[in-house]
């Protein structure tokens, strides 16, 4: 593990960032597993506890980021990678928000592949960034990205699944419109993961 001279370990602080977007889409998949339109508003409250506990922490890392003489790679790559790792959780999060603003009352068919594909795809991220802190040396990392990579295709063939199914099986607007919007939200927190993927491959290749 690489750490600053203060002792401030970033890439620690990557796999600290990136089990809030685990949390996230445990709390996700599980909310719609156990549908209940009347717990929604405590449900999104939980998530936005985790969304700000995640702020906090980039914070933090962004605060020692500020007053570190020399970083262990470059800054502009810990920003990156800080940054896109929060903006998984955030995108998960949106999509809790979005049920919840559209006063959905029962989750279509076919939603919790969706959400557990994105469970996976957090805990893939997870392990690899896990791994990520001995990326120099490490023998797996390679595979865990092309992993993520692979889920991620995997999202992109669930959502026009999923969205053909919409459009072939409904003629309501607002059914439309609605679960147009959510479906795309859950296909975008597969893209968030896999530009941390990409984000952590090119680092490999600047620092090799």
């Amino acid at each position: 593990m690489k750490k600053s001279k203060k002792g401030f370990n970033y890439f620690e602080a990557f796999v600290n960032l990136s089990k809030y977007s685990l949390s996230s889409a445990e709390i996700l998949h599980k909310t719609l597993a156990e549908f209940k339109a009347s717990e929604l508003p405590n449900k999104v409250k939980e998530m936005h506890e985790i969304e700000h506990s995640a702020d906090i922490a980039k914070h933090e890392l962004m605060n020692h980021l500020v007053k570190e003489f020399l970083p262990p790679i470059e800054r502009e790559d810990i920003i990156t990678l800080a940054q896109g790792i929060d903006d998984v959780t955030d995108c998960v999060e949106d999509v809790l928000l979005f049920i919840n603003m559209f006063n959905i009352k029962e989750i279509r068919s076919g939603i919790l592949k969706f959400t557990e594909l994105i469970s996976t795809l957090c805990k893939s991220l997870h392990d690899a960034l896990v791994e990520f802190q001995n990326f120099k040396n490490s023998k797996t990392l390679h595979g865990k990205i092309v992993e993520i990579n692979h889920l991620e295709e995997e999202g992109d063939g669930l959502y026009m699944e999923m969205m053909r199914g919409l459009y072939s099986s409904s003629k309501d607007a607002i059914e439309l419109m609605t679960w147009t919007e959510i479906l795309h939200r859950l296909e975008k927190c597969c893209d968030k993961c896999e530009d941390v993927a990409d984000t952590m491959e090119q680092i490999v290749m600047k620092n090799s």
